[in-house]
């Protein structure tokens, strides 16, 4: 069998999170609502009705491209791409193909200690459709989602293996959610990705056909559909058959592609300038703007939190997968002037209880201030680590002050000197088997020594002092 190269170009919609559709003043929250009601003679089609662009969507689009590194353009407009589906209620879509808003991106990554650019060949606004849902004996169509605004990401035939394309899929959605424009969400519907698949004979700079699969509802998939794809066309051509251009669907239950129709080429659809829009002119004003208001990113908030904060670069990683995610770990870093105690509680607690109960940081009930409240309780030493802990569980349920609880509950840790020697002594009498371990250098009988001490005080004392105080009175036997 001779050896190939696989070529991938990702095609990604997403749509926008703006407050109305593109065209018209109708509500964009389309899910909220019941179903064909967020409408207008616009999203719907009707004779006579006229489009008239949302501001907001450039802006929002504008933003997008900013963060993928494009080239701005100053001029652009609108096409009508003819073609007949039920969820299409004008019979053509309005988007942008002879010229884009924005071109000549990129996206750089680190994926096994090397540096993987992945080229963004345009961005283009355009307009979702009309939602079909099918059931045994009826299509039937919810027209809530028909202009939507969605901007269309399309690399080059760049991305030369799935798991780069898996990680170029994750930064891209990280960036724009970032940026704030959308929720960029596949379960939703809101991050919707094809996937352009061909193989050539390795070294060879010619292309072999392409399949367009779509269908991918999370980027695993997109990974599994991909490696299926190119592992289908090597067995066609090992067997003298040739790859039909065409689109595909992703059946993930089963594993495979399978023919969804002919792959339509740009005359298909018969492409002309849209007549009842005018030209797009982005002013270099508008750019600036807009520029000012762009976030600072995932990787650069990362090596700031290393450089300023001193975490390592998993740590640091791990609390800016989302924007949401960081400020908070600022705002209690901001507040207990301690970033590893912080950051340790944020790793630790705070995403063990995001994971089990399947929220986001947005959702957790224990606000930044009450944290940064708990863990200085813990760095002054009026309570134990593991008495913080306890009083966590409590904050989870109602955010309630960590001071309140610690009052109520008579929780303050003892640090007297003279009730923790008491304990120590009582530990030491009653444990000689342990004391002796210790003394003939078995260090771990410290931990059991200590773990009696703090069972007899309920958790209450001072470890720190138990452990010297431990110590001290075992080098007097």
């Amino acid at each position: 069998m001779k050896e190939y190269d696989i070529v991938i170009g990702l095609e990604v919609h997403c749509q926008l999170k703006t407050n109305t559709k593109i065209w018209c003043n109708a509500d964009a929250n389309y899910d909220a609502k019941d179903p064909n009601t967020c409408i207008s003679p616009v999203s719907t089609g009707m004779p006579g009705a006229l489009p008239r662009l949302n501001e907001e969507v450039l802006n929002y689009a504008i933003k997008a491209a900013l963060a993928l590194n494009c080239d701005i353009n100053r001029v652009s407009y609108f096409d009508r791409k003819n073609y007949f589906y039920p969820d299409s209620p004008k019979n053509y879509q309005i988007t942008q193909y002879f010229k884009p808003y924005a071109e000549n991106g990129y996206l750089e990554f680190i994926r096994n200690d090397k540096e993987v650019r992945v080229e963004i060949e345009r961005i283009q606004i355009e307009e979702d459709t009309a939602k079909s849902i099918h059931t045994k004996h009826e299509s039937i169509l919810n027209f809530n989602r028909a202009s939507i605004p969605l901007i269309e990401i399309i690399t080059k035939p760049c991305i030369t293996n799935p798991q780069d394309a898996y990680v170029y899929l994750n930064t891209l959605k990280e960036r724009l959610k970032y940026t704030g424009v959308s929720d960029v969400s596949m379960e939703l519907g809101s991050l919707r990705c094809d996937a352009n698949v061909s193989i050539k004979e390795k070294g060879s700079d010619k292309l072999g056909t392409r399949t367009e699969t779509k269908n991918l509802n999370s980027f695993k998939a997109v990974v599994r559909a991909i490696e299926y794809e190119a592992n289908r066309q090597m067995e066609l051509i090992e067997k003298g058959e040739r790859v039909v251009q065409e689109t595909r669907l992703w059946d993930d239950e089963k594993g495979i592609t399978r023919p969804m129709r002919n792959k339509e080429e740009a005359m298909d659809y018969r492409y002309f300038p849209e007549p009842d829009l005018p030209r797009v002119l982005i002013l270099d004003d508008r750019i600036e703007k807009l520029k000012s208001e762009m976030p600072e990113f995932a990787d650069e908030k990362q090596s700031r939190f290393m450089n300023i904060y001193g975490l390592s670069e998993v740590d640091a990683g791990n609390l800016v997968t989302s924007i949401e995610l960081a400020n908070y770990f600022e705002n209690v870093v901001k507040l207990t002037n301690e970033p590893k105690l912080s950051s340790n509680w944020m790793l630790t607690e705070v995403l063990r209880v995001l994971k089990e109960e399947y929220i986001d940081i947005n959702e957790f009930k224990v606000s930044s201030e009450n944290l940064a409240k708990l863990i200085k309780l813990v760095k002054e030493g009026t309570i134990s680590s593991k008495i913080a802990k306890d009083i966590f569980e409590i904050m989870c349920e109602d955010n309630k002050d960590p001071n309140t609880i610690v009052k109520e509950k008579g929780l303050i840790q003892i640090s007297d000197t003279s009730e923790i020697e008491k304990i120590v002594k009582q530990v030491i009498e009653e444990n000689p088997e342990s004391v002796n371990d210790y003394l003939n250098g078995k260090d771990r009988a410290i931990k059991a020594l200590m773990g009696s001490a703090m069972k007899i005080s309920r958790g209450k004392a001072n470890p720190q002092l138990v452990q010297e105080l431990l110590i001290k009175n075992m080098s007097k036997e």
